[in-house]
This record gives C-alpha cells, structure tokens and sequence, in this order.
C-alpha cells in the first residue's frame, strides 16, 4: 500500500530543523519509499565529477541532497503550516487543507 505523505511535489516548504533551519525552497522530487525529499537550494553537498561530455570540464559540482520529510513543513501563505486531509462535498475525494488557515491546497 502506498503511503500518503503531507508533502508533494511542487510545495513551497521550510526546513524546520538540521542544519538548513528556516530555509525555504520548492519540492523537486519526493521518495516516498525513504520518505525523502529533494528540496532547490536546500541541503547543497559538493560533487567531484569527471570530465565527460555534458560536463567538459569536470571538476566539484554543488548539488542539492536529499531531506527526510519530518524536517519539512508545507508553506502557505507565507507561513509555515501542519496539513490536514478532509473529503471535498463537490467531488467526493481527499484534499489537503491548511489547519492553519482552513483553505484547501492544489
């Protein structure tokens, strides 16, 4: 069975604790067998790659790691929220809503 996460791709979050603490940045991809996330601009680590031909010129190359997903949370509206999931009347299926806010997320 597949688990739901609180965390898609395409969401704005912040990274709550670690290292990156109150970094912002979009959802890239998410791993949902590690409950991982690959969030742009968080979590950089340093690459060495060899010249090849995409990358001639080889050398250290910053990239984004991925972050376990407990250490993000879902921004809505500027601020930081938990997500909650409730049946939509209209369609009759499963939407994510803000607690914070009570509007419903894409």
């Amino acid at each position: 069975m597949q688990v739901k996460l609180h965390i898609k791709k395409d969401d704005t979050v912040v990274v709550i604790t670690g290292d990156n603490k109150g970094q912002q940045g979009k959802v890239l991809s998410v791993d949902t067998k590690n409950n991982r996330a690959i969030v742009e601009g968080v979590n950089l680590v340093s690459r060495h790659t060899k010249p090849s031909a995409a990358a001639p010129q080889g050398g250290i190359v910053k990239k984004e790691a991925s972050i376990h997903i407990s250490n993000l949370m879902v921004v809505v509206a500027g601020k930081a929220t938990k997500i909650g999931r409730k049946l939509d009347e209209k369609t009759d299926k499963l939407v994510r809503y803000s607690k914070k806010t009570g509007e419903v997320i894409k």
